[in-house]
């Protein structure tokens, strides 16, 4: 028997959009705020806080902006940025042994921000394309009759 190969239809409702878009800001405000109360509360390293903070802080600034917008090129790849913090995560969970909670809350949050914006993404331009597919359906519609 031949097996057809059709793609299963995913239904994209806004309520996966806002819950995927709400994941992905969670888990990247969460990772920002953990990452703050780590380095200044929880376990400061040895150097200087104000430096620790900027390498630590700064990159995740780049995508504040469009993540706040919602928009979809800057969770494609602002998902992509969670990954090195979830690398740090690891290391800090094994290699800590006085506080390895640490590092799992990190992974946490990290995979949160990852998945979030992964997910967010292909809703969002599965959402696009099908709307394309309406639009021109009803426009061949309009125009036959």
């Amino acid at each position: 028997m031949k097996k057809s190969k059709t793609k299963a239809m995913v239904v994209v409702t806004p309520a996966r959009l806002n819950t995927t878009r709400a994941l992905a800001l969670a888990g990247y405000f969460g990772t920002m705020l953990f990452l703050m109360l780590w380095i200044i509360w929880l376990a400061p390293p040895q150097i200087p806080k104000s430096i620790a903070l900027t390498i630590s802080l700064l990159p995740l600034l780049l995508p504040l902006r469009g993540m706040l917008h919602g928009r979809v090129y800057t969770h494609s790849w602002a998902g992509f940025l969670a990954l090195p913090y979830f690398a740090f995560g690891i290391d800090a969970a094994i290699h800590r042994t006085e506080k390895p909670w640490l590092g799992l809350i990190l992974v946490a949050t990290s995979t949160a921000w990852f998945f979030g914006c992964a997910y967010y993404s292909k809703y969002r331009k599965i959402a696009a394309n099908s709307d394309n597919r309406t639009n021109t359906q009803q426009q061949t519609k309009q125009e036959t009759q």
